[in-house]
Formats: structure tokens, C-alpha cells, sequence
């Protein structure tokens, strides 16, 4: 989604850095790699020129890539993306550095959660104008498929076979391997093209679920704080710490749980349960992209974790 939004006026003190990421050791055994935590529409966003921008545009962190979730699978040598957002050529390019083992600059497979900008305009980069990829498999729910197929530029990547789209359905499981498996689940969202997924990662020893957009918890026909005791990570949407950060937009054309809900939402949780919870796909305007912000202390002191581009967890 794209949010042009006033930002929190507070003045940051994050250190803004634009060093560029180092060569990376091989990951020792199937993990995910939290390859962006920014919304759809990336930090700096187009035509801000408030605090949380401003230096970013003569400064740019290259730790804020968009929303993407990376997965490697040592077993096979297998990687796989979930998403495919504006910054793919970065995200693709880590994915091969994290996985050195083998010569292969393209994933294995990309699953899609849905049609907004930032999780699918990636796929522009396997067409002819760039690598010209031969039938990356883009995994898609009917709808995603459709649209895919029968809108362009993206039905060019299909009938050139730069893409081969592999048709995906609610709760179905798709099994990579005997020891990985994805599952999409249907959330509630602004469905103007496509369905939209968050997805269940099984590994061989741990899972997770991943859904960086959703409307209000209370919306979903699933409870959100079983699903959370079903997996060992959740990576949860965390688009605004609250509605503090929107003054120029109808609120309720986008209603992203916000953290401060969320935190009320899963303040029983036990201590386990809270260090479950990633959160993740934050607005440029989120005051919790900054480390040293009070918001990034107060959920960490609460018990949960905040995503941060690079982060590890092993399956």
C-alpha cells in the first residue's frame, strides 16, 4: 500500500548511515532473512520533505528496503522470496550472498501475499529489459493470477516465459521439500486486483507466519493470538505505531492494526508467547524504524521484538 503521509514531527536521532552491505557468511542451516521492513512505498517516500525523510534523500540508508522475507533452504540449496517489492535486485542479491554454497543469482520461487504496489512491482525485473528470466515460478492465489495474466506489463513476463505462475488456494499446503512446506491463509484487505495472503512457513524444526498486511485484527474470521501459539514466529503488519502519524488521510481507508492495538490486543500473552512476535512493515512516518525512539523501547520492554533488516531466525 502507499501512504503520503505528514511524519511525526519529533526530530530523529537515528543515525543515518548509506555504507552498503558487506559479503556475507553462508547461513549454516534452513532459515528466513528479513530482507526489508519498510511499507510498500520505501523510506524516504516520494514528496516527503518532513524529518523522518528529509536527510534520507541526501543520505540514503540502504537498511531500509522494502517488506520482503527471504527463505533458504540449506537441504537442497533451494532459496525462496515472499514478495516481490521495488528493492528485489538488492534482495535477490543477498539471498545469494547468504546461500554461497552455489553460483545462483535468482530465487528459487516467489510466493505473493497480494496486488499492492510493493509486493508484486519487483517482478518487472525478471522481463526482458533486465535479466530476461527463464519461468522463475511466481507462486499466486486465483485472483493474483488472473491479474497477472491478463493485465500488462505483467502478462509480457508470462507469455515470454520470463515467469511461470503457479496457481496457489486458501489452506492448501505447498511442499517444497520433505522438511519445508508454505501455506497461504486469506486476510482481510483492500482487495481492489487481487485476494490477499499472509502465509504459514513450516521448516524442519520451527514455523512462522507471515502477514505484513492486514486490516484490524477483529476483521480476520481467525483469531490472531492462536495462530501466534501455532508458530514459533509471528512477523506481524505494523504499518503505524498509531494514529498520531496520519493528519492528511481518512483513516478509515486504511485500517492497518496499529502497534499501540496490538500491544493492548496481546498484553496477556505469556513472556514466551510476546518473544514470538516480529513486528514488521512499518510506514515511513513509524517512529519505531528508529532504534533509540521511545515507541522501539517501549515494545521491546514490553516483551516483543521489532524486525530489523538482516534478522536471522532459523527453522
Amino acid at each position: 500500500m502507499i501512504f503520503t503521509l505528514s511524519c511525526v514531527k519529533e526530530k530523529s536521532t537515528e543515525k543515518i548511515t548509506s555504507k552498503k552491505p558487506q559479503q556475507k557468511q553462508s547461513i549454516k542451516n534452513t532459515s528466513l532473512i528479513l530482507l526489508g521492513t519498510i511499507q510498500d512505498a520505501g523510506s524516504p517516500q516520494i514528496g516527503c520533505e518532513k524529518d523522518c525523510c528529509k536527510d534520507l534523500f541526501k543520505n540514503p540508508d540502504y537498511k531500509r528496503q522494502v517488506i520482503s522475507l527471504g527463505l533458504i533452504d540449506k537441504q537442497n540449496n533451494k532459496t525462496y522470496l515472499f514478495d516481490a517489492t521495488p528493492d528485489i535486485k538488492t534482495q535477490m542479491k543477498m539471498l545469494s550472498k547468504y546461500n554461497n554454497e552455489i553460483n545462483k543469482e535468482l530465487t528459487d520461487g516467489i510466493f505473493l501475499t497480494h496486488a499492492h504496489i510493493g509486493h508484486y512491482a519487483g517482478l518487472m525485473y525478471l522481463g526482458k529489459e533486465s535479466i530476461n528470466s527463464k519461468n522463475v515460478t511466481v507462486y499466486a492465489m486465483p485472483k493474483m493470477k488472473t491479474f497477472i495474466s491478463n493485465n500488462g506489463p505483467w502478462s509480457q513476463l508470462v507469455k515470454s516465459e520470463n515467469i511461470n505462475l503457479s496457481e496457489i488456494k486458501n489452506e492448501e499446503t505447498i511442499q517444497l521439500s520433505n522438511k519445508i512446506n508454505v501455506t497461504p491463509i486469506l486476510v482481510p484487505h483492500r482487495d481492489e486486483y487481487s485476494e490477499t495472503v499472509g502465509y504459514r512457513i513450516k521448516g524442519p524444526n520451527k514455523s512462522a507466519l507471515f502477514i505484513p498486511d492486514i486490516d484490524k485484527w477483529e476483521k480476520w474470521n481467525k483469531n490472531i493470538i492462536d495462530e501466534i501459539k501455532k508458530v514459533d514466529y509471528a512477523f506481524l503488519d505494523a504499518t503505524f505505531y498509531s494514529g498520531k502519524e496520519i493528519d492528511s488521510r481518512d483513516i478509515s481507508q486504511i485500517p492497518h492494526p496499529f502497534i499501540i492495538e496490538s500491544l493492548e490486543k496481546f498484553k496477556d500473552l505469556s513472556k514466551e508467547e510476546k518473544s514470538k512476535i516480529i513486528f514488521i512493515h512499518f510506514n515511513h512516518t513509524n517512529p519505531v524504524i528508529n532504534p533509540n525512539s521511545k515507541e522501539s523501547k517501549t515494545i521491546i520492554e514490553q516483551g516483543y521484538k521489532i524486525g530489523r533488516f538482516e534478522d536471522i531466525f532459523e527453522l
